[in-house]
């Protein structure tokens, strides 16, 4: 008994030891407190007081602290994790010990292990103090009161956030939301929903509002920069799919403590978060419930109300839609007359990558807008939920304050995707930024970033998130848009044209020319003062002419006013592929088909409104308003016409009438006289003497042409006259001649005859030949000298004329009328005869008669006018017979040399028997025949005289034939000889003699 006693004094006198140096520590002696502290511990130990040992053990250490206050070193560190370990036990043992007594030794345990944590925490001993929290934490299950659990979580995850510990940290805090919870009482859910929304940023569900506006200002800033890059790591870190169920409970928390706080914004942000990000982990039913709760709180909340967390739909930029064509801007060069050279629009962007003194950034554009014009630009919307959705406004949202965005309204059914255009005018000069669109969806406005749904798509590409919302509503994938650098200036006069008539396809035959008229209307607000038409695209030879000088006396073109220009067109002629291709469709069809080829020209018309201030332009050049191109494609429907089947050269040769008068071979510049050439009568110009020949030539190109189409034509062949040399005679002279129309009804063949004229050279030179000649190595130089050239150029234009001298026109209708291309036509008809039709003989060879020893050569008669055929009539001076009839022959050289030839005449009957030689010779002679030895000079006339006496009556032709002597390279050349021994033998054309009987 007496050892209880003393055991109970040293116990009341350790506890009184213990509490004196708790007032010594509080009244600031630590010196003192220690004292009696160390006073307290000897007499608990004694009596196995384990709990006020360990009370009197930790105020020892409070006293050893702030005796050292300011200190921290090792050993001090040391000495109070020694006391505090020792501390715990002593309090662990108390418990065990004494289970009944009133205060818990557990409640000062854990507060003690706080402590230790507390004195501890830092980095470099992390784990230690991670041991100690996790200690603390399994005491809490012990904790009978609810408060005393509260309290520790909250210092517990106090101690895990400053280690930087945010994952643990939150744990805690949801521990202490649950128990917050568990209060039902308005006040605990408030502070519930205070401590859960400290959790979002560690969960990675945290609400915009909650970001600084000054990151989210740079963030979008910086994605407007360059919103092609993305940064990874902002993007890991806003999704992180491995912690989609514990995000879907932490905003259920949000949510319901939210609900239960009577906070609807809160309410509505936190069902905004879950059904944006967690709806494929919902179910159907749960959307729904979503979307209900939304509504709810949305009619809670005061109309207009904004929310910083977007919900649905998903917007992400589609596209910038290119201008019209009639809208392309064209930067502007006032120094230049062509002030739109080397400026070329593409579309609605100007920008060049080898701009100097800028960076080269491939990836953004410039975009151009006009003050006052509306603009457009597409985004889609997605709605990968099981409900309707109904967004009752969606319109662009611009933060720089000079645009006027039009709103929309959108329903989206579910699980859908759907592209919208929104609209909206620029309203003064400046930059145009467009971060996203502004939504009003569930009552509430949101703004949604067209930057974070990159992200997300960005995200579900990683396999960061669940799923690519608008690939799971079934849109195609599309590349990332990047918004360009917009720009406003000011107001431009903007052209609009049409054709008159109507602006379908502009249906032609082929070869049709036709007229067409254009309206251009200046439907901008600013004068058109500079203009410039110019043509494009493919077929540009199917404009004739354009009337750009009525364009031009109409500038300026005022605001409001039109001016109508008209175009002549004329069809270009289909490839054989088409012509096939078209034989087989239908006008429709070719007509769909021509205009989708793209095969039509259109107009460009460049114009451009005033250049403003003379100042401006001297400070800034970038102050030069731009200009403006306008593209009037000209739809032009190409339907086969008339087609070729053949082409061939029909010639056919009349003898010259022998009589006084004979024609000149030539002049002496080679061209054929006025006389050869007769304009009297019709059939004078259709069948002309040849002044080489002597002969009467025709010479005809036969077309044979059908109609596959569903009209008829009529086809007229116009010729167009030579013109007399002769001053006096020009003017009565028709330019051009048409013959008889030859109609041609659908579904038919005609034949069409067009008359040709000979067109020789003048004379025969070696240069036509000179290429031959270099391949047989007759010739020494290898380059033409230049009359050589000029000679080659000549023949050309004779082909070249020949071709363009003959029109070939056909009319169907009233209104449609065109010409046929008969080019490649003739040159395939004259491709095997061009150099027998166009060249000159060497020698040329005529007969006339010659009267009273008269030297004068007359003029050949020329055969009357007949309504069917060619009818020659009888000479003035007939041939008589039993009568002496002088005659000569003219021999010409056509070459440039000198020929030397043996000359031979001989007559034949009706029945072509020589009629000269022989025993029954009917023809007497005087003079020489054969063997006769001529020299003639270079283009010059020589003549042999003879006489003739005929003893029958009748119809007799003299033909006149030489052997040139030593032919050199050219006549061999034309007369196509390929041995050097073989003779060069040249033959006249038959001349035709009528000889009359005496009375």
């Amino acid at each position: 008994m007496t050892m209880q006693v003393i055991k109970s004094k040293k116990r009341r006198l350790a506890r009184a030891q213990k509490t004196i140096g708790d007032y010594c520590l509080l009244a600031g002696s630590p010196v003192d407190a220690n004292a009696h502290y160390s006073t307290a511990l000897e007499l608990a130990r004694l009596t196995a007081d384990y709990f006020w040992y360990a009370g009197a053990l930790e105020g020892s250490v409070c006293a050893i602290l702030v005796d050292r206050m300011g200190q921290k070193d090792t050993a001090l560190e040391d000495e109070v994790r020694y006391r505090y370990n020792s501390v715990i036990v002593h309090y662990r043992k108390s418990f065990i010990q004494d289970n009944a007594q009133r205060v818990s030794p557990l409640t000062f345990e854990l507060e003690a292990t706080l402590k230790l944590a507390r004195f501890l925490c830092r980095r470099e001993l992390a784990k230690e103090v991670v041991e100690w929290l996790t200690n603390a934490a399994d005491g809490a299950k012990s904790l009978i009161d609810a408060s005393d659990r509260l309290i520790l979580f909250v210092e517990i995850a106090r101690l895990f956030g400053t280690l930087g510990y945010q994952r643990k940290a939150a744990f805690f805090s949801r521990q202490v939301a649950q128990l917050y919870l568990q209060q039902e009482n308005r006040l605990a859910a408030i502070s519930a929903m205070q401590v859960l929304a400290m959790t979002t940023k560690a969960y990675r569900v945290q609400s915009r509002a909650s970001i600084s506006k000054q990151s989210l200002s740079n963030e979008i800033e910086s994605g407007h920069v360059d919103s092609s890059k993305m940064h990874h790591q902002s993007v890991v870190s806003l999704f992180e799919s491995q912690w989609s169920t514990l995000q879907m409970v932490v905003l259920r928390e949000i949510l319901l403590s939210a609900v239960r706080a009577g906070d609807p914004l809160a309410a509505w942000s936190a069902a905004a978060r879950l059904l944006r990000s967690y709806y494929p982990l919902i179910t159907p039913a749960g959307q729904n419930g979503l979307a209900s709760a939304l509504t709810n709180s949305a009619e809670r909340l005061p109309s207009g109300t904004r929310c910083a967390d977007s919900a649905l739909p998903f917007v992400r930029l589609y596209s910038f839609p290119l201008h019209p064509s009639q809208m392309d801007i064209v930067k502007r060069n006032p120094a230049r007359e062509d002030w739109w050279a080397g400026s070329a629009p593409s579309g609605p962007f100007i920008y060049t990558p080898f701009s100097k003194g800028e960076p080269n950034d491939n990836s953004k554009q410039d975009l151009i807008w006009i003050v006052g014009e509306p603009v457009q630009v597409f985004v889609e919307l997605a709605n990968p939920c099981g409900f309707d959705l109904r967004v009752d406004s969606i319109y662009l949202s611009v933060q720089s304050g000079n645009f006027d965005a039009f709103p929309l309204s959108v329903d989206l059914p579910p699980n859908s995707s759907q592209v919208i255009m929104l609209s909206g005018i620029p309203t003064s000069v400046g930059p145009v930024v467009i971060p996203g669109c502004t939504v009003h969806c569930f009552g509430v406005i949101t703004e949604h970033l067209f930057m974070d749904v990159d992200n997300l798509l960005l995200g579900a590409a990683q396999g960061l998130v669940l799923s690519d919302p608008f690939r799971c509503c079934g849109s195609q994938r599309l590349r990332n848009v990047s918004v360009p650098n917009i720009s406003v200036v000011p107001p431009l006069p903007l052209l609009v044209s049409h054709v008159v008539g109507g602006d379908g396809a502009i249906v032609l035959y082929e070869g049709e020319i036709r007229d067409v008229w254009i309206n251009l209307a200046n439907a901008g607000t600013v004068p058109v003062e500079q203009a410039h038409i110019s043509l494009s695209g493919k077929n540009q030879d199917a404009v004739i002419s354009i009337a750009y000088e009525k364009l031009k006396s109409a500038l300026p073109l005022k605001p409001g006013a039109e001016v109508t220009i008209p175009v002549t067109l004329k069809a270009w002629r289909l490839g054989s592929g088409d012509s096939d291709a078209a034989a087989g469709r239908s006008a429709s069809s070719s007509m769909a088909r021509t205009v989708k080829d793209g095969s039509s020209p259109s107009l460009l018309i460049h114009y451009a409104g005033p250049l403003g201030d003379a100042e401006d332009l001297e400070t800034s050049k970038s102050s030069v308003p731009p200009g403006r191109r306008l593209v009037v494609p000209l739809q032009i429907c190409v339907l086969q016409g008339l087609s070729f089947v053949k082409a061939r050269l029909l010639s056919m040769e009349i003898p010259a009438l022998v009589g006084e008068s004979l024609s000149n071979l030539a002049n002496v510049d080679g061209s054929p006289l006025d006389e050869a050439v007769g304009y009297g009568t019709k059939i004078d110009k259709l069948v002309k003497i040849d002044p080489f020949r002597g002969s009467w030539g025709l010479r005809f190109l036969e077309l044979e042409l059908s109609n596959p189409t569903d009209v008829v034509f009529e086809i007229s062949v116009s010729v167009q006259l030579e013109k007399s040399s002769n001053a006096d005679n020009l003017s009565e002279h028709a330019a051009e001649y048409s013959y008889p129309k030859t109609r041609i009804d659908r579904d038919y063949f005609a034949r069409v005859l067009i008359p040709l004229e000979h067109f020789k050279l003048p004379f025969l030179d070696d240069s036509i030949f000179s290429k031959d000649l270099q391949s047989d190595g007759s010739s020494g130089g290898r380059n033409s000298s230049l009359s050589e050239r000029n000679t080659k150029a000549e023949l050309n234009a004779s082909i070249k004329n020949l071709i363009s001298r003959i029109k070939v026109r056909w009319q169907s209708g009233r209104n449609s009328s065109g010409e046929l291309n008969i080019k490649d036509a003739i040159q395939a008809a004259l491709q095997s005869s061009v150099m027998d039709v166009l060249l000159p003989d060497p020698l040329t060879f005529g007969f006339r008669l010659v009267r009273n020893g008269s030297e004068n050569a007359a003029k050949i008669d020329l055969p009357k006018e007949s309504d069917t055929s060619v009818q020659p009539t009888a000479s003035k001076n007939p041939v008589i017979a039993h009568d002496m009839t002088p005659m000569e022959v003219l021999v010409r050289n056509n070459t440039k040399e000198t020929i030397k030839m043996t000359l031979s005449v001989t007559c034949r009957d009706v029945a072509g028997e020589n009629c000269v030689e022989g025993a029954k010779a009917t023809v007497l002679w005087a003079g020489v025949l054969s063997g006769i030895t001529l020299e003639v000079p270079p283009l010059e006339e020589s003549k042999h005289c003879f006489s003739l006496y005929f003893l029958v009556p009748g119809e007799y032709t003299i033909v006149a034939a030489a052997v040139i002597d030593d032919a050199n390279d050219v006549l061999r050349a034309r007369a196509k000889s390929e041995s050097p021994d073989e003779p060069i033998f040249c033959r006249g054309p038959p001349f035709h003699v009528r000889v009359n009987g005496t009375a």
